[in-house]
């Protein structure tokens, strides 16, 4: 027996042994799935796979990241070479086959990425361009709808004969603007490298054959995350050789507003007809009380692959539900809570996390942290890659390496400000005209382009921060300067791992564009955690408090018109019970002040799904709410 499968479980080692063919491993949460990938890529390479001939994807570079790491483990041990191993993330893996085929998909091969930013950017000036007025019709609308028909694999030429309504052929107007102007800036967006992708497979099968006898075994981690483009690609590749294996949890599918598809999971056995089915339910996470409350949730819900989680831990703490008077109270219940167990339990601070359903929720709790001296970190907030002045280090290194860069230029010809108007830019633009403020600026560019030919990345950051005055600009001693050049001085640290690289500002830029959301947890430095549940999906935590457990908030107002949505959220709810390992507090309030407005809403419906025997009800303050006889009746009916 090999000694990759001796401390697995057997639901995991049937998993892990399960080589050719499709393979379904339905993870429970805290189930293991990372161990079960991680081992079943190593048990591959030990019985004669290629590395080469491996394809593990994942969605963030975190994830991806650990993966690699414990499988460089798990084959050192073993003494086996694992080099060539492809694994990373959906965007990344495509990224590699476009670079390899530009000429196919009308780009040079020095393309760049755009991002957030740069998509809202370029979709204002076609707004301006078009006439239409970004007050009536905000960009970020547009943004999402075409981002939403490129998850859908629809182009503009498709989705131009679909528009008939007032709405989508304005839509439609500026999705052709929008990819004209992509290829003109040679540019491409996240969306557009999975479409890119699907469409460069389904037009040359010669390629689309390379890479199916390339990836001969492919293993997909969140496959219930995955959208139709997604979907497609991984059908494509997998259609010849068919030895898939997908990892994932209909019960976490959270992302139906970024055009993820749960159904994929649930229709992957009938995509692939002799489909091996494994759950793994046992889960090493959670105490039994937390474990059984998440099943008493997610067990209402209809549309799932039926299991039901177990664990072998310590029975634990009973699930303690809070009413507080207000979300000030709220607040000031979890702030005296985490200073009580900091006390008592010894716990760091980052053993807490406080979720909530939205953003705005976090106020008063921040407000009360920095009253009770508790230090906190906001994940999936202001992330460091989106401050300005890291975005126009970034864009000039960006119009360095491409020229055809429009929007990096436009970014950086005043930045630092130096006498360069918007009618000295149109003016170049339209008739090739320069003024002398462009002309020095075009002076320290073409400097620039001489150092970027000698000079390591984190040399010539330090260059462009120099010529371009910016490091003057910072260094006047103010302390929000200072903070601004600190980051571009942590900037130079990210920069210096590329130093020895060839091509090290294109592999640069693409990993700053490739950055996701959830690389951002930092655990260094002890503090508290904030976020939103959507941003706290793959984390766990010793202490869980859910803040806002009330009907119109958490579910959200807009689910009680579909049940489809109704059921997203019930995920919502089981993802936020199973980050917590130790303790569970779930908090409602009588009434809320929110946008502006004092509301009164119920409990929320989930509280009900709850066995009563595992929960200790507490009012903050201690007093007779209205609320109270309902909670300890247990039962409110509620409409599915």
């Amino acid at each position: 027996m090999s000694t990759l499968i001796k401390n697995l479980n057997n639901p995991q080692k049937e998993a892990v042994q399960k080589t050719d063919g499709p393979l379904l491993v339905i993870a429970g949460a805290g189930s293991g799935k990372t161990r079960v990938l991680t081992h079943k890529i190593a048990y591959l390479i030990e019985k004669g796979v290629k590395p080469y001939n491996i394809l593990a994807v994942t969605f963030t570079n975190k994830a991806a990241n650990e993966m690699k790491s414990r499988v460089e483990k798990l084959t050192n041990k073993l003494n086996i070479n694992a080099k060539g191993l492809n694994i990373g993330t959906f965007h990344s893996i495509c990224l590699i086959m476009l670079r390899e085929n530009t000429e196919l998909i009308n780009r040079e091969k020095n393309f760049v990425i755009f991002d957030s930013a740069d998509q809202k950017s370029l979709i204002k000036n076609i707004l301006k361009e078009l006439d239409i007025d970004p007050k009536k019709f905000n960009p970020k609308i547009f943004q999402s709808k075409i981002s939403n028909l490129k998850s859908n694999l629809k182009s503009e030429k498709n989705f131009e004969n679909e528009a008939t309504d007032f709405l989508p052929k304005i839509t439609s107007q500026v999705y052709n603007k929008y990819q004209q102007y992509l290829k003109e800036h040679n540019a491409v967006d996240f969306d557009d490298i999975i479409m890119f992708c699907v469409n460069l497979f389904l037009k040359n099968q010669n390629i689309l054959q390379k890479y199916q006898d390339k990836f001969k075994y492919i293993l997909i981690d969140e496959y219930q995350d995955t959208n139709s483009a997604q979907y497609n690609l991984v059908k494509l590749l997998a259609k010849k050789h068919k030895n898939i294996c997908v990892v994932g949890d209909n019960d976490q599918a959270i992302y139906g507003f970024r055009a993820a598809d749960y159904k994929n999971m649930l229709n992957f056995g009938k995509d692939y007809p002799n489909t091996k089915e494994i759950i793994l339910e046992e889960n090493y996470r959670s105490t039994k009380n937390i474990l059984n409350a998440a099943n008493g949730v997610i067990k209402k819900n209809r549309s799932r692959k039926d299991k039901n989680l177990f664990t072998d831990n310590e029975k634990g703490s009973k699930i303690n539900l809070i009413l507080a008077s207000s979300e000030k109270k709220e607040a000031e219940y979890i702030t005296k809570k985490i200073k009580e167990l900091l006390k008592k339990e010894k716990r760091p601070l980052s053993d807490f996390v406080l979720l909530y359903r939205a953003n705005s929720q976090s106020r008063a709790i921040e407000e009360e942290l920095m009253r009770a001296n508790l230090p906190y970190k906001i994940i999936g907030g202001f992330k460091f890659y989106q401050r300005k002045e890291v975005k126009d280090i970034i864009a000039y290194l960006r119009y360095l390496h491409n020229e055809s860069d429009k929007t990096s230029f436009k970014r950086i010809v005043n930045t630092p400000t130096r006498g360069i108007g918007k009618k000295a830019i149109q003016n170049y633009f339209e008739k090739n005209e320069i003024s002398k403020n462009l002309e020095v600026f075009f002076k320290m560019i073409n400097s620039l382009k001489e150092d970027a030919k000698t000079m390591r990345l984190s040399r010539l950051i330090k260059e462009i921060a120099k010529k371009s005055k910016m490091e003057e600009v910072f260094n006047d001693k103010t302390a929000e300067n200072q903070s601004k050049w600190e980051n571009i001085l942590e900037l130079l640290s990210v920069a210096s791992i590329y130093d020895k690289k060839e091509d090290a500002i294109p592999q640069f830029l693409e990993n700053v564009a490739l950055a996701s959301d959830q690389d951002e947890v930092d655990q260094q430095k002890p503090v508290v955690n904030l976020m939103t549940i959507h941003a706290a999906k793959g984390l766990e935590f010793n202490v869980v408090f859910i803040l806002g457990m009330e009907d119109g908030l958490f579910p959200h107002s807009r689910s009680k018109e579909s049940p489809e949505e109704l059921e997203e959220e019930r995920r919502l709810c089981y993802v936020a019970l199973t980050r917590a390992k130790k303790h569970l507090y779930l908090l409602h309030t009588e009434q809320r002040k929110i946008f502006g407005k004092t509301e009164t809403n119920p409990p929320s419906r989930f509280l009900y799904d709850i066995p009563q025997d595992l929960i200790e009800f507490e009012q903050y303050p201690t007093c007779d709410f209205k609320f109270k006889d309902e909670m300890d009746d247990g039962i409110v009916d509620f409409e599915y």
